[in-house]
C-alpha cells in the first residue's frame, strides 16, 4: 500500500508531499484509521537518561516542526516523538524552493533553516495534544539572532518548554542557519551547555522534577572538536547527545542531479558519515552518555547496527518517507 502512496507524493515536489502526507494522516486519524494500523512488535521497555520508552524507536526533529501532528504520528508506532526544532521568534525559514528528493540515492537534501511558528504557538499545540508518551522537544535560535546572544535564544526555548518536555534537544548543528555550527566549536560550546545546565537545575527546583537535555550534534565536526564535545559533555554530566544531524559531504552522490544544492542531506547517503560520528562519540564517553543514533536508518539492519555500536535509542526521518510506516515495524523487531 505504501507502494502507491510513495509513487503518488513523489510526483510532488518534497515539501508539497510533506504537507499532503501530513493532513492526510491528520485526515485519517479524524476518521479512525490509524487505529486499523497493527502494532509493532511489544518490545521490552527501556530506561535511558531516567526516561521510560516503550521501545526505541523515536521520530526525529523535523518531520512535525511545529508540533501539529503529535497525536497522529504516536499511532504510528513510536516509541517517542521529537517536535521542532523550535526558535523563540516565528520565522518564515530560506526561500523556496529549499527540498530536493534524491530518489536513487534515498537522500533529501533540505536547507528549511528553521522554519517554524515560534516557541508560543507550538506550545499551544503541544498543550492540546492528547500524546501521554515521551516527547522531546528541539530548540534552536533565531536566524537573525547573534551567535555571540545565541545562549539567550536557547534558555527562553528551554524555560519555556522545560514544564512540558521529557526531554529537550538544543540544536547547534543544523547547516541551515549561518553559523549555527560555530556553537559546537570550542569558543562557544561550553559556554552554551554550562548555561543551559545552570537553567536546568534551577528549573528542576522550580518544578520539581528533572528534565533531561542532550545535544544534537554534526557528522562533519572534525576529531579535535568532538573530543572537545566528549571533554564537556562528560564535565558537565550532560544527559544523552544525539548523533547526527544532516552533512553537508556530497561523496556519496557525486552522480545525482542535486548534488550542488545547498543544504544538509539526509537519507542513505548520510549513513556512513552518522555511523562512524556515533562510534567516534561512544569511544569517547565510554559508556557514561546515552547516544541516540540518527541518520540514514532506512532499514531494520541500519538500526540494529547504531543500537550494536553503542545507541541506546534510535531515530528516523528519511526512512520514513522512502519505506513508511512499516519500517517502525521491522526496527522494534530487529532492536527489541
Amino acid at each position: 500500500m505504501y507502494s502507491i502512496i510513495r509513487f503518488l507524493l513523489f510526483l510532488f515536489n518534497p515539501e508539497t508531499a510533506h504537507h499532503i502526507a501530513m493532513k492526510s494522516l491528520k485526515v485519517a486519524d479524524f476518521f479512525g484509521l490509524l487505529t486499523l494500523l497493527p502494532s509493532p512488535k511489544a518490545s521490552k521497555p527501556r530506561i535511558v537518561f531516567g526516561v521510560e520508552f516503550k521501545n526505541p524507536v523515536g521520530l526525529a526533529a523535523g518531520l512535525d516542526k511545529n508540533a501539529e501532528y503529535i497525536d497522529c504520528l504516536a499511532k504510528l508506532g513510536f516509541g517517542f516523538i521529537e517536535v521542532g526544532t523550535l526558535t523563540p521568534r516565528p520565522q518564515p525559514g530560506n526561500p523556496k524552493p529549499r527540498s530536493f528528493r534524491l530518489t536513487n540515492e534515498r537522500g533529501i537534501i533540505n536547507r528549511f533553516g528553521f522554519n517554524n511558528i515560534g516557541i508560543d504557538k507550538a506550545i499551544l499545540n503541544i498543550q492540546h495534544s492528547k500524546y501521554k508518551g515521551v516527547l522531546g522537544i528541539n530548540i534552536g535560535k533565531n536566524f537573525d539572532t547573534p551567535i555571540e546572544e545565541a545562549i539567550n535564544d536557547y534558555i527562553i526555548c528551554f524555560k519555556k518548554t522545560y514544564d512540558l518536555a521529557t526531554y529537550i534537544v538544543i540544536n547547534i548543528s543544523s547547516p541551515n542557519t549561518k553559523d549555527l555550527r560555530r556553537l559546537q566549536g570550542e569558543d562557544f560550546f561550553e559556554n552554551l551547555i554550562s548555561a543551559i545546565k545552570s537553567e536546568q537545575n534551577t528549573l528542576a527546583k522550580q518544578y520539581k522534577k528533572y528534565v533531561p537535555f542532550l545535544v544534537k550534534v554534526s557528522p562533519d565536526g572534525s576529531k579535535s572538536e568532538l573530543d572537545n564535545i566528549v571533554r564537556l559533555l562528560l564535565k558537565y554530566n550532560i544527559d544523552g547527545v544525539i548523533a547526527t544531524n544532516t552533512t553537508l559531504a556530497r561523496d556519496r552522490v557525486p552522480q545525482s542531479y542535486f548534488k550542488e544544492e545547498a543544504g544538509g542531506l539526509s537519507g542513505e547517503p548520510l549513513r556512513l558519515r552518522a555511523l562512524k560520528t556515533q562510534q567516534y562519540l561512544y569511544k569517547g564517553l565510554k559508556g557514561k552518555v546515552p547516544i541516540i543514533g540518527v541518520g540514514g536508518i532506512m532499514e531494520a539492519a541500519d538500526g540494529k547496527e547504531r543500537i550494536n555500536q553503542g545507541a541506546e535509542l534510535i531515530q528516523i526521518y528519511s526512512g520514513l518517507i522512502f519505506k513508511g510506516y512499516r519500517l517502525i515495524h521491522e526496527l522494534c523487531e530487529r532492536t527489541h
